[in-house]
């Protein structure tokens, strides 16, 4: 598997062959450098810990620092580990994205979705309320109704759909297909969205 740690940029669109406008994403793809090789003598797999973004050294634990100083190169704010990666690389070197993506791949896009805080049950889990305002019904459109628990089971079974934190969470968003590549600003477009907010960071994956 080959990847790379990438920064949401935002979205735009542009025409196909066909002349259908399409919606893509702008990802800014690396160079990440490489701060550790692993492999099946000393670690028993192969893989690349690729490092991405710029970070104070002031924010940057020392222990962090000495692993960056050993790959000479500055304190990064992402790293990510990626398995049988097939690129020779060596400590400390760059990996950019034409190198290992080309226009056309279809690739995984892993990001941290949105936060959206605590929510109710209509935004977290689609649910449609009680239709109707009428027969002394009162204040009840967005309400989760009951739930099911009385003096048996006495108690509220694990997994029941209720309110609760929304968003925040890892998520992989599979089979899009990068539209374009622009090496000079190290970006690409993939088709369609992909989780998380702007500036946020991404692991794409081509397998």
């Amino acid at each position: 598997m080959q990847g790379l740690i990438g920064k949401k940029i935002g979205m735009t669109s542009i025409f196909n062959e066909a002349g259908k406008n399409v919606a893509c994403t702008v990802i800014e793809l690396g160079p990440n450098v490489v701060t550790q090789v692993k492999t099946e003598e000393s670690d028993g797999y192969s893989a690349l810990q690729l490092a991405y973004g710029e970070k104070k050294e002031k924010n940057t634990s020392n222990q962090l620092q000495g692993h960056f100083a050993k790959a000479g190169t500055t304190p990064k704010r992402k790293v990510a580990e990626i398995r049988d990666f097939g690129i020779e690389k060596a400590l400390g070197e760059s990996v950019t994205v034409e190198e290992v993506f080309e226009e056309g791949d279809v690739v995984n896009v892993v990001g941290t979705s949105k936060g959206k805080g605590f929510q109710g049950v209509v935004k977290r889990h689609n649910f449609r309320g009680v239709n109707d305002a009428t027969h002394g019904q009162h204040n009840r459109q967005r309400s989760p109704g009951s739930i099911g628990a009385a003096s048996y089971p006495a108690r509220v079974f694990k997994g029941m759909r209720m309110a609760g934190r929304t968003g925040g969470d890892r998520v992989k968003v599979t089979n899009l297909e990068i539209l374009k590549i622009f090496p000079e600003k190290n970006a690409v477009l993939v088709k369609g969205a992909v989780p998380g907010h702007k500036g946020g960071f991404v692991i794409i994956e081509k397998y």
